[in-house]
């Protein structure tokens, strides 16, 4: 090792000995990847399919070939450390341009492969996402994805995340954002609740009835009506929760009304279970987006999960298509050139 970086003449040594240790140096990489992903050895053996005496031996090789410690180790959780989360960084990039081209050089340009790893709203992901996934999963076997379901911001380069699926817009200038279907909140009840308690007609007659929360916030709920028109609507929960499908639940048994994405009762609508109130105004637009990082490639596995959930969602909501274009990408780089910025990753500290 030369100035903390690793020195390889091709020309004195043998060319398998020169592929054999690229292949052992990629197997370190993806092992410290799936560490960091995953939140232990064990798990990332699991992952792996391999034991976890290899694991641990590719971490260390890994760690004493860049010369610092990569990933704080607890009898709790597993956490990289500063150089650790730099070198990741590095690592996503290199993987990702090199198994873009093993998939080219496999000629699997038409077959997704590869693992995918995806955050999504617990409730959404559960309705769309995951049925999405394994639609996916039975059409590409050589696709394995990870999906993380999680109602918190996500840090997508910091948790090693390809895509995130959210509602509504979000202040992340870090990610690209690609819309994949109009939405809004709109209140809803059971037709059983209304016929009960009475349908309003304003704003002033819904202030009277009972509500259903999600979360601790007791700010008012703000409705756009016709004609641009804005009203606040006190919105005093009787009932609070801090799970969005507990309060789908109250609201399907006809406990009250609820602010809920139109996209995650849409098929209650459809169906009869649910009602719209005061069906001429709604809590705003939040639309369905996802995110995913600045600067990469987007891959065919990331572009086929969008354009099927994409497709999906449209249909859920009975409308057509909102594909909009991705943001052009940076010139694909070459295997090689992936090879040169994963060793030249080696040395960073």
């Amino acid at each position: 090792m030369h100035g903390g970086r690793v020195a390889c003449d091709d020309a004195r040594i043998p060319r398998p000995a020169v592929e054999n240790a690229m292949l052992d140096d990629l197997n370190e990489l993806r092992t410290f990847r799936a560490i960091l992903a995953e939140g232990s050895l064990s798990a990332a053996a699991r992952r792996l399919g391999v034991t976890l005496a290899v694991v641990s031996k590719r971490l260390a090789t890994l760690e004493r070939r860049v010369g610092v410690r990569l990933i704080h180790r607890t009898t709790r959780a597993l956490s990289p450390t500063e150089e650790g989360s730099r070198l990741l960084i590095d690592v996503e990039r290199a993987l990702e341009a090199i198994e873009s081209g093993e998939e080219r050089l496999a000629g699997a340009r038409d077959e997704p492969a590869g693992t995918l790893r995806v955050s999504a709203p617990i409730a959404f992901g559960r309705r769309c996402v995951a049925p999405v996934i394994g639609d996916l999963a039975r059409r590409y076997p050589r696709l394995a994805v990870c999906l993380e379901l999680d109602d918190r911001l996500v840090d997508l380069v910091g948790e090693g995340l390809d895509v995130a699926i959210r509602i509504g817009g979000l202040a992340d200038s870090s990610a690209m954002m690609r819309k994949l279907a109009d939405n809004c909140r709109i209140l809803v009840a059971s037709p059983a609740y209304l016929d009960a308690a009475g349908r309003p007609e304003t704003p002033e007659e819904a202030a009277r009835h009972t509500f259903l929360r999600y979360g601790s916030s007791a700010e008012p709920w703000r409705l756009r009506g016709p004609d641009g028109v804005a009203a606040n609507l006190a919105a005093t929960g009787r009932l609070r929760v801090d799970d969005g499908d507990a309060v789908h639940d109250w609201g399907l048994a006809g406990l009250g009304i609820m602010l809920k994405s139109q996209v995650d009762v849409a098929a209650d609508l459809s169906a009869g279970r649910l009602e719209r109130v005061l069906p001429r105004w709604d809590g705003g637009d939040a639309p369905v987006v996802a995110l995913y990082p600045t600067g990469r490639n987007l891959p065919l596995k990331t572009r086929v999960l969008l354009e099927t959930l994409e497709h999906h969602v449209a249909e859920t909501l009975g409308n057509k298509s909102t594909r909009s274009t991705p943001h052009p990408s940076s010139a694909a780089r070459t295997f090689a050139e992936a090879i040169a910025e994963r060793t030249s990753a080696f040395g960073r500290s």
